[in-house]
């Protein structure tokens, strides 16, 4: 039997094939974003042009919530490698589609928004999917570290890929498109080298949409992973300060594309650093209280890196034009790296948590919820923004969903007294399964 995770080919392509789709819809990501703004800004306003932000974070979102429950279900009922798979490849058409759009000067809003919701419908199938997959690709007794290490690949993509985006469009606009293309490609082809793996014996009765509800109903009944998906959404719904950096970068800061990728590096050198960390000393004792405390530190940082402008700048916008802008710049890094730091922390032990506290049969589903929820987090968190930035300004909106966050999380310490308590990553013996009328 193996050791580790690693020496299962199957694991291995795996999180190659996770890592590095991770990479490339990070690094899309980023580089939609700018572009929205940028073609955005030529004719509108900075608040008309953040709430264009606010609506590519919509396009991006009505997907899922629209495909996330059947997604998840599908994952339950056929071969997962299969969904990934075709999920993966519509990824490479949007990437190589945009590449072609940039490189031939033809790129515009409606452009980026049709493409920008097909992401999100490939989103959709793939998150449950490739989720679900890595726990039947090793042996049990080896399955937490298999978690860890595939959390781990999504972390690092999540955070690494924006940064890669930022610098790569810096270099020239469709460069990013390109790279993401190719990594998507190479994603496909190790999601190709899978063999087929087992799965549960359970069979399902009842209707599809009675399944798919079941999913939602675990996720409700599980307070333990409900308020760990719950926290990270309106935590991040709220402290959305990533979706205000092409904000930041041109208006406020006023650095540039390639100073938007230095921007978006912070976030991902603190993630970085704390995943190695993590991975010298992993999390073993008091994992609900640190996560907890992590998502203070991500409002805390948000609004330190919400202020940093209006504090170290005498003016914002064309009137700040001429002043030294060093301070505030490394101010904001700073805050950017403390943010990405206390980032990885949460979403660590929250997916361990997830995955190890539901069971393979539910794997799917729960994993389409919490695709569901982080997404929403993630894309509506960017339309939260937008909006709010369109109403009341960048600055006041990063501050204001900072505090915001900051809030939450003690609302939540409340709410769920299960968080505190979680002291390991040890499921208890008695995990709950699926209701008896739903298995024969």
């Amino acid at each position: 039997m193996p050791s580790h995770p690693f020496a299962v080919p199957n694991f291995r392509a795996y999180w190659v094939a996770r890592l590095s789709a991770t990479l490339a819809q990070m690094a899309m990501v980023i580089v939609i974003g700018w572009q929205v703004y940028d073609i955005a800004r030529k004719t509108m306003t900075i608040e008309e042009a953040a709430f264009q932000l606010g609506l590519i974070g919509v396009a991006q979102f009505l997907p899922l919530l629209l495909l996330s429950l059947f997604a998840g279900w599908l994952a339950d009922q056929i071969d997962r490698r299969w969904i990934a798979r075709a999920a993966v490849a519509l990824e490479a058409g949007c990437a190589l589609s945009l590449a072609w759009l940039t490189y031939s000067d033809n790129i515009s809003l409606p452009a980026l928004f049709g493409i920008a919701a097909l992401l999100g419908v490939a989103r959709a199938f793939a998150g449950p999917a490739l989720g679900a997959l890595a726990p039947n690709l090793v042996p049990k007794a080896i399955l937490p570290t298999a978690i860890a290490l595939s959390s781990l690949s999504w972390q690092a993509g999540t955070v690494i890929g924006p940064a890669l985006g930022g610098y790569l469009y810096a270099a020239s606009p469709w460069l990013p498109y390109t790279v993401s293309g190719g990594l998507f490609l190479l994603s496909l082809t190790m999601l190709l080298l899978i063999t087929p793996v087992p799965r549960s014996n359970v069979k399902f009765s009842g209707s599809p949409f009675a399944q798919m509800i079941d999913g939602l109903r675990y996720v409700r009944r599980n307070r333990l992973v409900f308020g760990a998906i719950s926290l990270d959404l309106f935590a991040v719904l709220l402290g959305g300060a990533t979706a205000m950096l092409p904000v930041y970068a041109r208006d406020v800061l006023q650095v540039g594309s390639e100073g938007l990728g230095h921007l978006r590096a912070a976030p991902a050198l603190g993630a970085v650093i704390t995943a190695a960390a993590f991975a010298w000393r992993p999390l073993k004792t008091e994992v609900g209280k640190k996560m907890l405390f992590a998502v203070g530190v991500f409002g805390f940082a948000t609004v330190v890196f919400g202020a940093s402008a209006p504090l170290l700048l005498p003016a914002l916008g064309p009137a700040a034009i001429g002043h030294d802008l060093a301070p505030a710049v490394l101010l904001s890094l700073a805050a950017l790296f403390v943010l990405g730091a206390a980032d990885m922390v949460s979403v660590y032990v929250r997916q361990s948590l997830i995955q190890l506290y539901t069971p393979d049969e539910m794997r799917g589903r729960v994993g389409a919820v919490s695709t569901l929820f982080v997404s929403g987090s993630n894309e509506l968190g960017e339309a939260e923004s937008g909006f709010l930035a369109a109403a009341i300004g960048p600055v006041a909106a990063v501050i204001g969903g900072g505090i915001g966050a900051i809030l939450v999380t003690i609302l939540w310490a409340k709410l769920f007294p299960e968080l505190r308590r979680a002291r390991t990553f040890d499921p208890p013996a008695d995990l709950e399964v699926p209701p008896k009328e739903m298995t024969t």
